[in-house]
Protein backbone atom coordinates (compact mmCIF):
# COMPACT_ATOMS: atom_id res chain seq x y z
CA UNK A 1 0.00 0.00 0.00
CA UNK A 2 1.30 3.38 -0.85
CA UNK A 3 1.78 6.26 1.50
CA UNK A 4 -1.03 8.18 -0.16
CA UNK A 5 -3.46 5.33 0.37
CA UNK A 6 -2.44 5.06 4.03
CA UNK A 7 -2.96 8.79 4.49
CA UNK A 8 -6.36 8.59 2.77
CA UNK A 9 -7.37 5.62 4.97
CA UNK A 10 -6.26 7.49 8.10
CA UNK A 11 -8.18 10.59 7.02
CA UNK A 12 -11.28 8.48 6.30
CA UNK A 13 -10.93 6.73 9.67
CA UNK A 14 -10.61 10.06 11.44
CA UNK A 15 -13.60 11.47 9.54
CA UNK A 16 -15.68 8.40 10.40
CA UNK A 17 -14.66 8.70 14.06
CA UNK A 18 -15.52 12.40 14.06
CA UNK A 19 -18.87 11.73 12.33
CA UNK A 20 -19.77 8.95 14.79
CA UNK A 21 -18.73 11.12 17.75
CA UNK A 22 -20.70 14.07 16.33
CA UNK A 23 -23.76 11.87 15.81
CA UNK A 24 -23.54 10.58 19.39
CA UNK A 25 -23.17 14.11 20.75
CA UNK A 26 -26.09 15.30 18.59
CA UNK A 27 -28.32 12.47 19.85
CA UNK A 28 -27.37 13.12 23.47
CA UNK A 29 -27.96 16.86 23.18
CA UNK A 30 -31.26 16.30 21.39
CA UNK A 31 -32.41 13.87 24.09
CA UNK A 32 -31.35 16.34 26.79
CA UNK A 33 -33.32 19.19 25.21
CA UNK A 34 -36.34 16.95 24.57
CA UNK A 35 -36.29 15.92 28.24
CA UNK A 36 -35.94 19.55 29.29
CA UNK A 37 -38.90 20.51 27.13
CA UNK A 38 -40.99 17.65 28.50
CA UNK A 39 -40.01 18.68 32.03
CA UNK A 40 -41.05 22.27 31.39
CA UNK A 41 -44.35 21.14 29.88
CA UNK A 42 -44.98 18.84 32.83
CA UNK A 43 -44.18 21.65 35.27
CA UNK A 44 -46.49 23.98 33.34
CA UNK A 45 -49.30 21.41 33.49
CA UNK A 46 -48.71 20.90 37.20
CA UNK A 47 -48.80 24.67 37.77
CA UNK A 48 -52.00 24.96 35.73
CA UNK A 49 -53.52 22.05 37.69
CA UNK A 50 -52.57 23.69 40.99
CA UNK A 51 -54.12 26.98 39.85
CA UNK A 52 -57.22 25.13 38.66
CA UNK A 53 -57.53 23.36 42.00
CA UNK A 54 -57.21 26.69 43.85
CA UNK A 55 -60.27 27.84 41.94
CA UNK A 56 -62.27 24.62 41.84
CA UNK A 57 -61.73 23.37 45.39
CA UNK A 58 -63.71 26.19 47.04
CA UNK A 59 -66.46 25.74 44.45
CA UNK A 60 -66.63 22.01 45.10
CA UNK A 61 -66.71 22.55 48.85
CA UNK A 62 -69.48 25.09 48.38
CA UNK A 63 -71.41 22.54 46.28
CA UNK A 64 -71.14 19.94 49.05
CA UNK A 65 -72.31 22.53 51.57
CA UNK A 66 -75.24 23.54 49.39
CA UNK A 67 -76.31 19.95 48.87
CA UNK A 68 -76.10 19.29 52.61
CA UNK A 69 -78.35 22.31 53.12
CA UNK A 70 -80.69 21.06 50.39
CA UNK A 71 -80.99 17.65 52.05
CA UNK A 72 -81.59 19.22 55.46
CA UNK A 73 -84.25 21.52 54.01
CA UNK A 74 -86.18 18.66 52.36
CA UNK A 75 -85.94 16.48 55.46
CA UNK A 76 -89.32 15.82 57.13
CA UNK A 77 -88.83 18.06 60.17
CA UNK A 78 -87.59 21.09 58.28
CA UNK A 79 -89.99 20.63 55.38
CA UNK A 80 -93.13 20.41 57.49
CA UNK A 81 -92.14 23.26 59.80
CA UNK A 82 -91.24 25.52 56.90
CA UNK A 83 -94.30 24.75 54.75
CA UNK A 84 -97.19 24.43 57.20
CA UNK A 85 -99.33 27.51 57.72
CA UNK A 86 -102.47 27.58 59.87
CA UNK A 87 -105.62 27.41 57.77
CA UNK A 88 -104.14 25.16 55.06
CA UNK A 89 -106.06 22.15 53.93
CA UNK A 90 -104.50 18.73 53.38
CA UNK A 91 -103.99 19.05 49.61
CA UNK A 92 -102.62 22.58 49.84
CA UNK A 93 -100.01 21.45 52.38
CA UNK A 94 -99.14 18.47 50.20
CA UNK A 95 -98.78 20.72 47.14
CA UNK A 96 -96.70 23.31 48.99
CA UNK A 97 -94.34 20.64 50.33
CA UNK A 98 -93.82 18.90 46.98
CA UNK A 99 -93.40 22.27 45.23
CA UNK A 100 -90.90 23.31 47.87
CA UNK A 101 -88.86 20.15 47.32
CA UNK A 102 -88.89 20.63 43.54
CA UNK A 103 -88.01 24.32 43.81
CA UNK A 104 -85.09 23.56 46.12
CA UNK A 105 -83.96 20.86 43.67
CA UNK A 106 -84.13 23.16 40.66
CA UNK A 107 -82.25 25.84 42.57
CA UNK A 108 -79.37 23.40 43.19
CA UNK A 109 -79.22 21.51 39.87
CA UNK A 110 -75.97 23.14 38.82
CA UNK A 111 -74.17 21.62 41.80
CA UNK A 112 -74.10 18.22 40.10
CA UNK A 113 -71.07 19.41 38.11
CA UNK A 114 -68.97 19.27 41.29
CA UNK A 115 -70.28 16.01 42.77
CA UNK A 116 -69.60 12.43 41.83
CA UNK A 117 -72.31 10.78 39.71
CA UNK A 118 -72.97 8.27 42.50
CA UNK A 119 -73.50 10.98 45.09
CA UNK A 120 -75.72 12.94 42.72
CA UNK A 121 -77.84 9.83 42.14
CA UNK A 122 -78.16 9.36 45.93
CA UNK A 123 -79.31 12.94 46.36
CA UNK A 124 -81.79 12.68 43.46
CA UNK A 125 -83.14 9.46 44.96
CA UNK A 126 -83.60 11.18 48.35
CA UNK A 127 -85.52 13.99 46.66
CA UNK A 128 -87.75 11.52 44.81
CA UNK A 129 -88.34 9.46 47.96
CA UNK A 130 -89.33 12.57 49.93
CA UNK A 131 -91.85 13.55 47.24
CA UNK A 132 -93.20 9.99 47.26
CA UNK A 133 -93.35 10.02 51.07
CA UNK A 134 -95.39 13.24 51.10
CA UNK A 135 -97.71 12.03 48.33
CA UNK A 136 -98.23 8.53 49.76
CA UNK A 137 -98.94 9.97 53.22
CA UNK A 138 -101.53 12.32 51.70
CA UNK A 139 -103.19 9.54 49.69
CA UNK A 140 -103.81 7.55 52.87
CA UNK A 141 -105.83 10.42 54.38
CA UNK A 142 -109.27 11.73 53.45
CA UNK A 143 -109.74 15.13 51.86
CA UNK A 144 -111.23 16.59 55.05
CA UNK A 145 -108.42 15.41 57.31
CA UNK A 146 -106.63 18.08 59.29
CA UNK A 147 -103.26 18.85 57.59
CA UNK A 148 -101.48 18.31 60.88
CA UNK A 149 -102.34 14.61 60.44
CA UNK A 150 -100.39 14.70 57.17
CA UNK A 151 -97.42 16.09 59.05
CA UNK A 152 -97.80 13.40 61.72
CA UNK A 153 -98.02 10.71 59.04
CA UNK A 154 -94.84 12.02 57.36
CA UNK A 155 -93.02 12.09 60.69
CA UNK A 156 -94.17 8.55 61.48
CA UNK A 157 -93.07 7.25 58.07
CA UNK A 158 -89.66 8.86 58.44
CA UNK A 159 -89.21 8.04 62.14
CA UNK A 160 -87.02 5.00 61.61
CA UNK A 161 -85.28 6.19 58.51
CA UNK A 162 -85.71 9.48 56.69
CA UNK A 163 -85.23 9.30 52.93
CA UNK A 164 -82.49 11.90 53.18
CA UNK A 165 -80.38 9.92 55.69
CA UNK A 166 -78.59 7.78 53.08
CA UNK A 167 -77.85 10.78 50.90
CA UNK A 168 -76.52 12.78 53.86
CA UNK A 169 -74.30 9.85 54.83
CA UNK A 170 -73.00 9.50 51.25
CA UNK A 171 -72.42 13.25 51.09
CA UNK A 172 -70.51 13.19 54.35
CA UNK A 173 -68.43 10.20 53.26
CA UNK A 174 -67.48 11.77 49.93
CA UNK A 175 -66.69 15.09 51.56
CA UNK A 176 -64.40 13.42 54.11
CA UNK A 177 -62.76 11.39 51.37
CA UNK A 178 -61.97 14.47 49.29
CA UNK A 179 -61.29 17.10 51.94
CA UNK A 180 -60.69 15.16 55.14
Amino acid sequence: MSTTQIIILNVVAVLVAVAVTGLIIYLLVRRYFDNEQKGRLLQLKMDERAEFMKTVTPLRLQAYERMALFLERIGPNSLVLRCYQPGMDLHLLQGVMTKNIRDEWEHNLSQQVYLSPTLWANIREAKDEMINLVNSAAVQLTDTTDPTRLAASIFASAADHSPVDNALRALSDETHELFG
